[in-house]
């Protein structure tokens, strides 16, 4: 099959450091490879994949602080999918609702995965005026805002069965692992620690929108040893990490599409503490994985019950649920759906055509 994925500009593919939908398409891309697929991917430059690397632009738009209009530079991508998507059989686009009305007005199938929320009241209107455009949800929890979108599919993340693994060291912290932000509350996690009396590592990463909240609200909470902040972590530095943490703390404070740090922990053996909200429970099965709690007390009181975890057990979740090859699988069945759909379509528009 000759596949396009078609990603944002803004991180390279896999990023550097902090980045979900730029990694999971990294690791979607490989895996189609792998499966024996044509994969073409529109990134940036400095991306690496097994692919075939169309570079858009020569580096990623977080590192490079020449370009302050990015949604010119994604113009420009769409309109080269368009010129080569003929040579395709399926376009996988990962730019949100940027390609519905143009690639709308041609024949070649694609599909396009959402990444983020949408809850907000302007996603109301985009998916009413584009309500037949096949999307595929990353949890069921990400649909409810907009139920009336083109949903074919919810198709959990995963990543590469040895990506991250189980590491042989003694549990002695709580983990906070991905961005600071008022949606993350890393705040709440402090006082979940503090409360219990576990130190808190927090590996994280700081958007320059997130810089004031920061400052103003968080430093002063990082109070060492008790509170580490060590900053932005790579793939490579985290099975050490969440190897050794008891447990890995979510008290996500907003609808999550996916959390890609709760698989991850799962991934090393390690139990997730997250709050009910947005995919949460469909990602951690509570009593299994970890515990899903309504809030700090509840949280609190969870911690007693995680000697009752096998780690063991939570890995073998992970592999059963959420690695990288089942998802590209799950991938190739919409593709395949779609792609025949439109052989479907295109015959009976030649069969109209002809009794005219």
């Amino acid at each position: 099959m000759q596949i396009a994925q078609i990603a944002p500009l803004t991180e390279a593919i896999p990023p550097k450091l902090y980045g979900g939908t730029e990694r999971v398409i990294s690791w979607l891309a490989d895996e189609l490879v792998a499966l024996g697929h044509d994969v073409v991917l529109f990134a940036s430059g400095d991306s690496q994949t097994s692919a075939n690397l169309e570079a858009c632009w020569p580096k990623a738009l977080r590192l490079d602080g020449s370009v302050r209009d990015p949604n010119a530079l994604h113009m420009a991508v769409l309109e080269r999918v368009r010129q080569r998507a003929h040579d395709f059989d399926l376009l996988h686009f990962h730019l949100d609702y940027y390609p519905f009305s143009l690639f709308s007005r041609q024949p070649t199938p694609f599909v396009t995965t959402l990444h983020g929320r949408l809850d907000l009241p302007e996603h109301q209107v985009v998916f009413a005026t584009f309500p037949s455009i096949p999307v595929i949800s990353i949890s069921d929890a990400q649909r409810r805002p907009v139920p009336g979108a083109g949903w074919i599919r919810t198709i959990h993340h995963g990543l590469p069965e040895r990506l991250l693994m189980p590491q042989p060291v003694a549990p002695a912290y709580f983990a906070f692992l991905g961005r600071i932000s008022p949606e993350k509350a890393v705040d709440q996690a402090i006082r979940i620690a503090k409360r219990c009396g576990v130190p808190l590592k927090i590996a994280a990463k700081v958007d320059a929108v997130d810089r004031d909240y920061f400052e103003s609200e968080i430093r002063k909470l990082l109070t060492p040893p008790d509170v580490e902040y060590i900053g932005e972590i790579g793939d490579g530095e985290k099975s050490s990490f969440l190897s050794g943490a008891i447990a890995l703390l979510a008290p996500i404070a907003w609808p999550e599409p996916f959390g890609l740090v709760l698989i991850e922990a799962m991934a090393c053996g390690t139990p997730v503490i997250a709050f009910n909200r947005g995919s949460v429970p469909e990602i951690v099965e509570d009593g299994l994985t970890g515990f899903v709690v309504e809030g700090e007390e509840e949280a609190v009181a969870a911690t007693d019950r995680l000697s009752r975890l096998s780690r063991g057990a939570i890995r073998r979740r992970f592999e059963e649920r959420f690695t990288a090859r089942r998802m590209a699988r799950e991938y190739l069945v919409v593709y395949r759906s779609l792609i025949e759909f439109e052989a479907l379509r295109s015959r009976a528009a030649v069969t109209r055509a002809s009794f005219r």
